[in-house]
This record gives structure tokens, C-alpha cells and sequence, in this order.
């Protein structure tokens, strides 16, 4: 569908879904906001309604500078902390065309990139992982009942990198790492962990994997 400007799609998506999304210049001053943590490799951002992924790419946009300027000399780290910049960042929206071309883009941004650091080196291995990584980062949902357009919990994959290349993947439920956020603690949180950093209690994963090599965790299903 062709857009009627840089921040619209079309009016009936507008009356449908509010969709209008934010131009550039609004982005980088947002995000100038916290523009420590938009250079922090490893800091986890959210984008409850990220449309086509305005943030989510110019976040990408700025942790890659930052990989490259620490990792250009040294390939196979460069390759390693451009898949962690991937991790970190993840949206939700309720429209799949824009997930799927938010996924499409990201993809397109750590491909140019990566190819352009690694040349031969680059390889196919490491470029699965990120289209596994995004499909499980940037979901079909709604953010505001936490939930699929099935009616199931949206759940979200954290990566870790534990030690060389070795990564640790765990799925957690939307509505609890929300939930963790809330000042009273009850009964049913017995088992949740304190995370001094993000200072919110964080929910037992649904599901823990065993470690993988980061260009191999799509197949740790």
C-alpha cells in the first residue's frame, strides 16, 4: 500500500487504528532523551506500537555505529555484538503488515551493515539467527491486553550472552515482566527475582534453553 506521506499509510487506517507514525526528526529528538542508553549494546528497548519500526531502526542505527566503532578491526566480534544489538531491541503492533515489514527492515539494516564490515566472512548462518531473533522480538499483538490477535499471552524471548559465543534464550509472559513493575508483591510472585538494574521483580521464564552458539539458537526450538 503506498503511503500518502512519510507518516501516513492511508486515512482508513488512520480511522480504523490511529496509525500515524512518527517522522524522523521526533525519533532522534525522543531518542536524544536517552541517547546513553540507545549506545549501550545490550540495553533492551520496547516499542509497544512500533508500526513500521521508526524507533526500532534508528535505535538499531545507533547501537550498530557503536559496534563498529569498538569492533571494526576484529570481525568475529563485530559479527557477535551486532547479533547482541539485534536482542535488545523489540516492538509489538496490532497491524501484521507492519510487523512483518518492521522485521523486514531491521533485517535490512544488520544485513547491510554486517556485509559491509565482514565482506567474505559474512555468512548465511549468522543472518538466520537475526531473521529468527526479529521473528520472535517483533510480534503480531496488542499491548494493551498483552495479548495475541488469538487471544494468547504475548511472550517475548530474552537472549543473554553467557560466556564466548554462547547464548542463553528465555521466554517470559508480557503481562508478568509488566507485572514485576508494580509496587505491591503478592502471594504469586513467591519465586520472582529482584533485578537491581531495571528495579523491578522479574517472573520465573516459561521456558529456559540450553546454550547455543549465537548463530544457532533458531534451532533450539
Amino acid at each position: 500500500m503506498e503511503k500518502l506521506n512519510n507518516q501516513v499509510k492511508s486515512k482508513q487506517r488512520i480511522a480504523d487504528h490511529g496509525e500515524v507514525f512518527t517522522s524522523e526528526r521526533e525519533v532522534n529528538a525522543m531518542l536524544d532523551l536517552v541517547k546513553q542508553e540507545t549506545e549501550r549494546i545490550d540495553s533492551r528497548f520496547l516499542e509497544p506500537a512500533c508500526g513500521t519500526g521508526n524507533f526500532l531502526a534508528e535505535i538499531l542505527n545507533r547501537k550498530l555505529k557503536v559496534v563498529k566503532s569498538r569492533y571494526l578491526k576484529n570481525k568475529s566480534d563485530y559479527e557477535k555484538y551486532a547479533v547482541v544489538a539485534i536482542t535488545s531491541i523489540y516492538g509489538v503492533d496490532i497491524l501484521e503488515d507492519n510487523v512483518l515489514e518492521c522485521r523486514d527492515r531491521m533485517f535490512s539494516i544488520f544485513d547491510e551493515e554486517y556485509t559491509k564490515v565482514c565482506k567474505e566472512e559474512a555468512n548465511d548462518d549468522c543472518r538466520d539467527a537475526v531473521i529468527y531473533i526479529l521473528s520472535r522480538n517483533i510480534l503480531h499483538g496488542d499491548a494493551l491486553t498483552m495479548e495475541t490477535l488469538e487471544g494468547d499471552p504475548i511472550i517475548f524471548s530474552e537472549w543473554s550472552l553467557v560466556s564466548g559465543n554462547m547464548m542463553k534464550r528465555r521466554d517470559y509472559r508480557f503481562d508478568e515482566l509488566l507485572a514485576g513493575h508494580q509496587e505491591q508483591i503478592s502471594i504469586f510472585m513467591m519465586g520472582w527475582e529482584y533485578d537491581e538494574e531495571i528495579q523491578a521483580l522479574i517472573p520465573a521464564p516459561l521456558k529456559e534453553y540450553p546454550l547455543m552458539d549465537y548463530r544457532r539458537v533458531q534451532y533450539a526450538e
